[in-house]
């Protein structure tokens, strides 16, 4: 199969999952881009990055039409996570490839049990801005040191640390995300590798149009069932890059 077969199809299983979920689909763009279509550790993090702020920023668009998103709350979480973001963006071009993925399939294990897990979220009875702020500086982190969006972090966060109802959650997730995304891909600008943007392109352009019918395939099947199938999917890929750095 072609390389630019492999890279319309891997991103347009991202963008349904992005589209249908909400957010986590992401995390799957990594391990696509180093299995799938060649990428060292290093340039598909910085690739990712690429991917995740296109296809945020046009799920945010969408979003802020229907208003449901939080700008003045999504503003100050995402003000939290820029320095981080920049820094573990900047910190990661010097990692070594066994430690990108071995951290990058940690969390990817953590986001499908939090999936199959699903508890309860309770908005606070007040904002805590300490809280807020650290949960805004963590998400950066891990944003800039492993180049997915993070919404399966973001989405709690804003729910139960800043008391946002679900779906303007989402919607102000998407911005935080952009904006944490935007600012490890500036701290990356020259040190992420070979990025071969014939097979990026393609991939983004996958990914953005496969969110919009992830839209239309959430109102068909039940948001639990295509949380447990996703949360399968992600498992699996973990234990494979496991397996991968151990062997």
């Amino acid at each position: 199969m072609s390389t630019l077969v492999l890279a319309l199809l891997a991103g347009a299983v991202i963008g349904l999952a992005l589209g249908a979920l909400g957010g986590g689909g992401s995390v799957l763009a990594v391990p696509a881009l180093i299995y799938l279509l060649g990428f060292s550790p290093a340039s598909a993090t910085t690739a990712s990055l690429i991917i995740v702020t296109a296809t945020s920023a046009t799920a945010l668009y969408a979003h802020a039409r229907d208003g449901n998103v939080a700008w003045k709350t999504g503003a100050l979480f995402a003000a939290a996570g820029v320095v981080p973001a920049f820094l573990a963006g900047a910190a990661a071009g010097h990692l070594p490839e066994v430690a990108l993925t071995t951290a990058f399939a940690v969390i990817a294990a953590v986001a499908a049990l939090g999936m199959l897990r699903p508890s309860s979220i309770e908005p606070p009875d007040r904002v805590r801005p300490v809280k807020a702020a650290g949960a805004g500086a963590g998400l950066g982190v891990v944003t800039g040191f492993l180049g997915v969006g993070g919404g399966f972090l973001a989405v709690p966060a804003l729910v139960s640390v800043l008391g946002l109802r679900m779906k303007q959650a989402v919607g102000t997730s998407l911005l935080v995300i952009t904006v944490n995304s935007l600012a490890a891909l500036t701290a990356r600008t020259g040190t992420g590798g070979d990025l071969r943007w014939e097979v990026i392109a393609p991939f983004t352009g996958a990914a953005i149009l496969g969110a919009w019918d992830g839209k239309r395939l959430a109102t068909k099947i039940t948001g639990a069932t295509l949380q447990r199938i996703f949360a399968g999917v992600l498992l699996a890929v973990a234990a494979f890059m496991l397996i991968d750095v151990i062997l």
